[in-house]
């Protein structure tokens, strides 16, 4: 598990990359790492994670423009994800794949949050390879590719009911192709729990965001940011949610 957490503080070095630069279109393999501000490479000692952002007290060390503290956030929260999937699923094929779900959730929470977008080189990629893996592992292929067919078009027809019903949009296709990732990855019980869930939490922040006057009905909320907290929680226990629900009717 130790090994793992480290493995992942490193990993969420890289997924910082990925925040940072896929909303810019630009690559995340080159350039090396450089201060956002101004332009200078970071040194390897520079890019030790969460480490060298506290001796460096949140600053760069050339210009002392300071450095989010989401970037620690961030690789502590991957670490923990990794010792998390080891002792969950332990060193098992399923494992790595939750694993690398779960770090594409990371990524598309904070894109959505910070730019209210879901870049497409995640989410289509992503569906067609929870779509391959799920013949040889969980949840199986029937069920990913029910699961693409019901996260994707649920959401797509509610998407296009609210258009034409209200001229206004409400969901993003970002949305849509995202849960249709997590159907591919989840199968399509599991999607439906994600959608359930998101649904449940972007409803009490918007009662929130209206009770404290800080939104109104119009208000626009990342979606794919619940969509990914409730994937998570969809991937460790939808099916005891699901075993839960379903024993009122038995």
């Amino acid at each position: 598990m130790i090994v793992a957490f480290l493995f992942g503080l490193v990993v969420g070095s890289f997924l910082n990359v990925c925040i940072y630069r896929l909303p810019r279109l630009e690559s995340v393999v080159w350039p090396a790492s450089r201060c956002t501000t101004c332009g200078r490479a970071l040194s390897w000692y520079e890019n030790v994670p969460v480490l060298s952002w506290a001796v460096l007290r949140g600053r760069c060390r050339t210009c002392k423009a300071p450095v989010s503290v989401v970037y620690p956030v961030i690789e502590l929260t991957t670490g923990l994800l990794f010792g998390a999937a080891y002792y969950w699923y332990g060193p098992t094929p399923l494992g790595l794949v939750r694993t690398l779900f779960g770090c594409a959730m990371v990524v598309l929470f904070v894109i959505d949050l910070r730019h209210r977008i879901l870049p497409n080189v995640i989410t289509v990629p992503g569906t067609f390879i929870g779509l391959a893996l799920s013949v040889f592992l969980p949840p199986g292929w029937i069920s990913s590719v029910i699961g693409v067919a019901v996260g994707g078009g649920v959401l797509f027809g509610i998407a296009e009911t609210y258009y034409r019903v209200r001229h206004l949009e409400g969901l993003g296709m970002g949305d849509v192709k995202m849960l249709a990732m997590i159907g591919a990855f989840l199968g399509w019980q599991l999607a439906l729990v994600t959608l359930v869930l998101a649904s449940l939490g972007g409803a009490l922040v918007g009662v929130w965001l209206m009770a404290t006057r800080r939104g109104g009905m119009q208000a626009a909320l990342p979606f794919g940011t619940f969509l990914a907290v409730a994937a998570a929680i969809a991937a460790v226990a939808g099916e005891s949610l699901v075993a839960w629900y379903l024993s009122y009717y038995r």
